[in-house]
């Protein structure tokens, strides 16, 4: 049962926090806008609940390729490209900025933000090109950097970043709805600062966080009382190499008394110079499933709460104590988590999910 558990309480924490739902919520008593942007991963969800309450009012959704096919007719959609920018993303950007421009002055724009789009939309500062950017995105995924750490060297070279895109509005009034994947739910790093205000604005600006790891953590413990099951721990802990993360938490996890533990957070990785196939979540899964080897009883779901992992189309693994096997050591040395998961049916797979508060882990141990 542990598995099933385990799968329950994960798939909860990530439905509290759905981009429909939290837009939905949030538009309770928020004026009639007269222009809808959307960018993330989580956009189309987000954009579909505004659009359900103001059907008129045109909009605008830039996200992940394969993650639009919920809106309706109607909305405009840009799909982009995640995690290394291309030619789309720049499009993207450039559609964006115009829209903002675009709007009259006595205008009200409500921009909806999410995880991934410092990828996805973006308008280079002269000088710079396309390869710049796909250069810097590589390296910074490449280099065990954290979220905003990475997404400052992003705002360097942008003109949506940081202030940028809103710098460009003629109107009266902004009102920003960000779902947070970054520490600390700051609006200045979540999408790179997609979403922030310029330094001086010359309108009404009001932002609000409106979904986060902090209520999927919540919402999965809740799932986990409901079940009967004890929480022994949850916290965002996940923010660190997942070297250390795994020489901390494994010993942990295999001694846990019966019960569940929740953690969030973004774990980071140094990738080799040619890595396999796999994500941060399928590398710490399988860094985990050694530390658990021959535990009985015991269940790791370990996953992005987008439902995707990197570069691939799965969320993350589903490990326990029969999971490590010798040569899982090759796949995990060389990045290629996914390809030995994919062979033990451990992947964890889920397809978009409509929301992006980070990564999430439970263990069960029945």
């Amino acid at each position: 049962m542990s598995r099933e558990d385990a799968l329950a309480i994960w798939r909860a924490g990530v439905d509290a926090v759905g981009g429909y739902a939290a837009v939905q919520r949030a538009l309770e008593g928020t004026s009639r806008p007269d222009g809808i942007l959307a960018v993330g991963k989580a956009a189309a969800e987000m954009a579909r609940a505004a659009h359900d309450a103001f059907p008129d009012v045109p909009a605008l959704v830039v996200t992940k390729d394969g993650h639009g096919a919920t809106l309706p007719q109607g909305v405009e959609l840009m799909e982009s490209a995640h995690p290394v920018p291309d030619a789309r993303s720049l499009a993207a950007g450039q559609a964006l900025r115009r829209a903002t421009e675009d709007m009259p002055p006595g205008s009200h724009l409500l921009l909806l933000v999410s995880g991934g789009a410092s990828s996805l939309a973006e308008d280079l500062v002269h000088g710079k090109t396309l390869d710049d950017l796909a250069a810097l995105n590589r390296a910074l995924l490449a280099s065990g950097k954290d979220i905003t750490a990475m997404n400052a060297e992003r705002r360097r070279i942008s003109r949506v970043k940081g202030g940028g895109l809103l710098s460009a509005f003629r109107g009266r009034a902004v009102t920003v709805l960000a779902i947070s994947d970054v520490p600390g739910d700051d609006l200045g790093v979540i999408g790179s600062g997609i979403g922030s205000a310029p330094e001086h604005p010359a309108f009404d600006y009001t932002a609000r966080i409106i979904a986060s790891n902090t209520i999927a953590r919540d919402a999965a413990t809740a799932e986990a009382r409901r079940r009967g099951l004890p929480v022994l721990d949850a916290q965002e802990a996940l923010h660190d190499d997942l070297h250390r993360l795994t020489a901390y938490w494994g010993p942990r996890l295999r001694d846990m008394a019966r019960g569940v533990i929740v953690l969030g957070g973004e774990p980071t990785v140094r990738l080799p110079a040619n890595p396999g196939r796999g994500g941060r979540n399928q590398a710490l899964a399988l860094a985990l499933a050694r530390e658990i080897a021959d535990t009985q009883g015991l269940t790791l779901v370990v996953g992005g709460t987008d439902g995707s992992d990197g570069p691939t189309d799965d969320a993350g693994g589903i490990v326990d104590g029969s999971t490590w096997e010798p040569d899982a050591a090759t796949a995990l040395n060389h990045a290629d988590s996914g390809s030995f998961l994919e062979r033990k049916a451990a992947l964890l797979t889920t397809g978009p999910t409509g929301t992006n508060v980070m990564d999430l882990l439970v263990a069960v141990r029945d």
